[in-house]
């Protein structure tokens, strides 16, 4: 009998935690907020830490946020370069199709789990979902590995790798996987 309700207990302990991901906040909007604080390393150099935060703002604003004029506001540099084939080039191109993109899922949100740092290159591992009710299940929406690449500052180089959890993303990437958008290649 014991054993029955210690399983029961650790089920009911395990569901609540894992309904409730600790790691995601969000602000009054609803809106997912990076938590670049937890996620900083203490071995970082100062210009790293910088370099971090530009993609952390970045991020935020344009994926969390969905605030695309502070986006070409801010980082509309015609230096930025885009890697993913099946995105336009330049910041321009990456804000026309997110506008598109959100109107169809406004609740679309970009978890950051992982910030690496090299020097001039941030790295993010990501969990992106489509919609609120699916944030912190790791069987749905999608794993993304975004690389930018800063020059003084400047963020002028992205690439990703995108790894569709369900069935539904797996489609979506299928159907939609095949325009190729820009010249700049993968690597």
């Amino acid at each position: 009998m014991l054993k029955i309700m210690s399983f029961f207990v650790l089920m009911l302990i395990a569901s609540m935690s894992s309904a409730s991901d600790s790691s995601q906040r969000v602000n009054s909007t609803g809106k997912l907020i990076i938590d670049f604080e937890s996620l900083q390393k203490e071995s970082w150099s100062k210009k790293e830490i910088e370099n971090a935060k530009i993609v952390t703002d970045f991020v935020q604003n344009i994926m969390n946020n969905h605030n695309f004029d502070y986006v070409l506001k801010n980082y509309n540099d015609s230096a930025y370069v885009q890697h993913n084939r099946n995105l336009p080039d330049k910041i321009q191109g990456l804000v026309g199709f997110l506008k598109d993109f959100v109107e169809d899922y406004p609740d679309y949100t970009y978890d950051v789990k992982h910030i690496y740092v090299d020097g001039d290159f941030v790295i993010f591992h990501s969990h992106a979902t489509l919609d609120k009710e699916d944030r912190g299940n790791d069987q749905k929406g999608m794993n993304i590995v975004d690389t930018w690449r800063l020059d003084n500052g400047r963020i002028v180089e992205h690439w990703d790798s995108v790894q569709a959890l369900d069935g539904f993303m797996r489609l979506y990437a299928l159907m939609t996987g095949g325009n190729i958008e820009n010249a700049n290649g993968v690597f």
